[in-house]
């Protein structure tokens, strides 16, 4: 009975090699490649800027909608105090066939920002308000903690 040696280079193992060799910049650039959805993301949220002012009972945040109406954009707070702001701009529908765009420089697309809300926040007291494109949304603030009084313990005798 003869025993066959078989290395590296024989043909069966060939389709094995090329099935596991992957460079390790391969191997690199799959790991730390963000997800398509995280880049949208962050590039809606680097698109919409934003101010936020702080009252004495309010936070005010002020945020750039341009072209949206009241409808297409959407305000939530999250379950850990996080307020949500996206809105979706569409390219508009061209009925003329004839139309060809020239220049193309106004953004289109997702806009989006996160805000983590503080904690004297009261999100039950929030309203938004778009006019003009310009959207603002008002956290009222909750009052402010009654300082506690000393708690006086009677001393029973024994």
């Amino acid at each position: 009975m003869a025993f066959r040696v078989i290395g590296f280079n024989d043909p069966m193992f060939s389709g094995l090699q090329d099935m596991f060799d992957v460079s390790d910049h391969e191997v690199e650039k799959s790991v730390n490649t963000p997800s398509t959805k995280y880049v949208r993301d962050a590039k809606a949220m680097a698109a919409t800027p934003a101010d936020i002012k702080e009252y004495p009972d309010s936070y005010v945040f002020v945020l750039d909608m341009p072209g949206l109406k009241s409808e297409e954009i959407n305000v939530q707070i999250e379950d850990n105090n996080v307020l949500v702001v996206t809105g979706m701009r569409q390219r508009e529908d061209e009925k003329e066939k004839d139309v060809k765009y020239v220049r193309m420089e106004r953004r289109i697309g997702k806009s989006m920002r996160k805000f983590i809300l503080p904690e004297n926040a009261n999100i039950d007291a929030t309203s938004a308000v778009c006019i003009d494109g310009v959207l603002t949304i008002t956290v009222q603030k909750l009052p402010p903690p009654e300082p506690k009084k000393p708690r006086t313990i009677q001393v029973q005798i024994g």
